[in-house]
């Protein structure tokens, strides 16, 4: 039995199956060969029934052995020290995909989040729209220069900025090519298509159960 554990819900409305976070510490394990099982809490109830694993009653969270840790950028960076696949090992490649996992958190998804928030609930050109738009162009600018965020390779700078990235709504928000170009080409790969789909094929077993 493998060491790590992921936590999810046990089911999801079928809007978010495929995009709730869990899927991105399922990847950094496709990716880096890592063995892992998931388990989950339940949905109902999200709130307040695994507080005491996650304070803000959300998923997921990992199990590392006697380890536990929540939020999802934490545990990628947690798996990230366990394959130089996902990190390297030399002092400025660990540096610079530390800072590019920080701000596809920090400086993407702070605003992306929000924004989406305020489209689905109707507001489509909201206050943040602004600050989302020049935020996203910043990054086309990058992106424009270069194939990977970090160390001139596929790191899980680039696993979290791309699942960042590819929520349907922001990639429709402007035309930004090589933002677009760098999505399709980190999610064609296959420890993508893998995590994505486990997830998926879980929330729609769970539909039956309901």
């Amino acid at each position: 039995m493998s060491d790590l554990i992921i936590w999810t819900y046990d089911w999801v409305p079928e809007r978010p199956r495929g995009f709730v976070r869990d899927l991105r510490l399922r990847w950094a394990c496709e990716e880096a060969g890592l063995a892992y099982a998931v388990r989950t809490v339940p949905f109902d109830g999200r709130a307040t029934n695994h507080l005491s694993r996650q304070p803000f009653g959300q998923a997921p969270f990992l199990n590392d052995g006697d380890l536990e840790i929540f939020e999802s950028g934490a545990g990628l960076l947690h798996l990230a020290r366990k394959s130089e696949t996902l990190m390297p090992t030399d002092p400025a490649g660990a540096a610079e995909t530390l800072q590019w996992t920080i701000a596809a958190l920090n400086s993407i998804e702070m605003v992306s989040v929000p924004w989406w928030f305020l489209t689905i609930s109707g507001e489509t050109d909201n206050r943040l729209s602004e600050w989302l738009g020049l935020r996203l162009g910043q990054l086309e600018e990058v992106l424009r220069a270069r194939d990977w965020l970090a160390a001139g390779r596929f790191t899980v700078a680039d696993l979290l900025m791309a699942d960042v990235l590819r929520v349907p709504e922001v990639r429709a928000f402007g035309a930004r090519p090589a933002s677009e170009a760098y999505v399709r080409r980190i999610t064609d790969r296959p420890a993508f298509r893998t995590a994505q789909a486990e997830q998926i094929r879980q929330f729609e077993a769970a539909d039956a159960q309901r």
